[in-house]
């Protein structure tokens, strides 16, 4: 047995302690314009700051992008009709909540999200499901972000004249994606003091566009008719494609993690969701309703029949600047789950090497790749069969521990670590992980692969759906009857509530504590 005794960084905060309400100085490891010093490392309690409304301004800054207007217009070319396409936009996009809730974890950690889901996978199965998993998720949208904003880049320097010899279109790509992860390298600090304004010149911008797409608009417009079966196939099909858009965040936690612990939790998820959600809706919203009035193939073309010539270079340049500020918290988070595969780097690093593999990448799909459209939206599609089920298992798990995560406890990696359960996989979210994956992907119904339940079902793909309530439902399950959670006495939640209150008023007040006891309590079920 290990003699290892876990001794907290910071004493857990009690339900009575009230939500900071004040501005704090920002600590000389987190300033604007120097290089973060943090990774996946716990942020000590003297180190935190800041208020929960600078995430609105973070997230949406990441998401005034092109990316959901050329979404919008998918869901045109799928055959829907205008109104059916909205529903799906909003509906689809709904899934901000849930990128709202897992944010909630980041100050009851002080942790990135890749260090928390330790708690759900282990220490060594997280370094499949978190971090493994993260990086290829964030490295296929800074690829997206880059082939995006490099090919607007192009167009733009065609526009106004600017001759390219033979070459240099692969010079516009290096440019483009170095912009992004200069200020991924920066990070946390220079990204919270850079989004307000990100925000306020992209949200203008689209708003004048928005005026133009508004008046072109044919609000009569009638798809034409297809056979019942196939329609609710395109229906289903198009609410994976847009859903893939937050659930591929599932790293609410790295942006909020520098908040005091007794943040409002309701007011981190308000403010997470909105940030997202609001210029989702509204810029996907643009797309479908420009798609009754040109061809959405390749809208960067089309937009200048329905924009003047004077505003097509503005529209270009919002495309590469929302680009970039998407590929900012991309690249960021994707640095993070590299140093979550155990590699001892800092974080500057993990950015720049994955942003080098992602510029690579992105050079064959721009100028290699046949389709770079129908490679993002088979892509998009099958993504949502592996993002559905771990955003559910994440989101379960914070539910089944009251939000309680010991941030230091989550930072121990050896074999007496409360989170390395069994040879180091928690052997719930794994099971939970494979299985409801594996459904998903059998009802998938892609451009590049049809699964053979979606064949019986006649077409129809509800991975989106089944794959997050299955995973959810098997890691609920198997948390509650596995070591140590078999012992209703000895689960997180009733350890810290025995502890630390007896009554509560979830409504007013914040559950966010750290488990400490029961992080001692298991570490004595371990083995070196």
């Amino acid at each position: 047995m290990s003699n290892y005794t876990h001794t907290p960084e910071q004493a857990p905060p009690t339900h009575d302690a009230a939500p900071a309400t004040s501005e704090t100085a920002a600590p000389p490891t987190d300033r604007a314009g120097h290089v973060e010093r943090h990774g996946i490392d716990v942020i000590p309690a003297a180190e935190r700051h800041g208020r929960p409304r600078e995430l609105f301004w973070v997230w949406m800054s990441a998401n005034v992008i092109y990316l959901y207007f050329v979404l919008g217009g998918v869901l045109m070319l799928l055959g829907l009709s205008i109104w059916e396409a909205l529903a799906i936009t909003v509906v689809g996009n709904l899934w901000w909540a849930a990128v709202g809730w897992l944010a909630v974890s980041g100050p009851a950690s002080g942790t990135p999200s890749v260090a928390i889901m330790r708690a759900m996978f282990g220490v060594r199965g997280n370094r499949v499901f978190g971090g493994g998993l993260g990086v290829a998720i964030g490295l296929f949208y800074e690829i997206i972000n880059i082939a995006v904003a490099t090919l607007a880049a192009n167009a733009l320097l065609g526009m106004l004249g600017v001759p390219l010899p033979a070459g240099a279109e692969w010079a516009v790509l290096v440019v483009v994606a170095a912009l992004s992860f200069v200020l991924s390298v920066y990070g946390h600090a220079t990204i919270l003091k850079l989004s307000p304004f990100f925000s306020a010149a992209l949200a203008v911008a689209f708003v004048v566009l928005a005026v133009f797409v508004l008046g072109a608009a044919d609000f009569t417009y009638t798809p034409a008719p297809m056979p019942v079966g196939d329609h609710w196939a395109m229906v289903l099909l198009g609410y994976a494609i847009v859903a893939a858009g937050p659930l591929s965040w599932g790293t609410g936690a790295d942006y909020a993690r520098y908040l005091p612990a007794a943040t409002s939790k309701r007011a981190v998820i308000w403010w997470t969701a909105l940030g997202g959600f609001i210029p989702a809706v509204l810029i996907g919203g643009l797309g479908v309703i420009a798609g009754t009035a040109i061809d959405m193939t390749d809208p960067q073309l089309t937009i200048g029949e329905i924009v003047p010539g004077w505003f097509t270079p503005i529209f270009l340049a919002i495309v590469v600047l929302g680009s970039i500020t998407n590929n900012v918290l991309v690249a960021y988070s994707t640095g993070l789950y590299a140093q979550g595969l155990g590699f001892r780097v800092s974080r500057a690093v993990t950015v720049v090497v994955t942003g080098v593999i992602a510029t690579a990448a992105a050079g064959w799909f721009v100028y290699i790749a046949p389709s770079f459209l129908d490679t993002l939206n088979a892509s998009l599609e099958l993504s949502v069969t592996v993002l559905g089920p771990l955003v559910a298992v994440y989101a379960v798990d914070i539910v089944l521990r009251r939000n309680r995560y010991d941030g230091v406890a989550l930072s121990d990696e050896r074999r007496a670590s409360p989170f390395w359960y069994s040879g180091g996989w928690f052997w719930p979210g794994t099971i939970a992980m494979v299985v409801a994956t594996t459904v998903a992907v059998l009802m998938a119904n892609t451009t590049l692969y049809v699964g053979p339940i979606a064949t019986a079902l006649g077409g129809a793909d509800l991975s989106a759906f089944a794959g997050p309530i299955l995973a959810g439902a098997i890691y609920a399950a198997l948390w509650l009857t596995t070591s140590p959670y078999r012992d209703p006495a000895r689960r997180p939640a009733a350890t810290a509530n025995t502890a630390h209150e007896t009554s509560v008023n979830e409504a007013d007040q914040d559950e966010t504590t750290a488990d400490v006891a029961t992080s001692d309590t298991r570490m004595t079920e371990v083995t070196a």
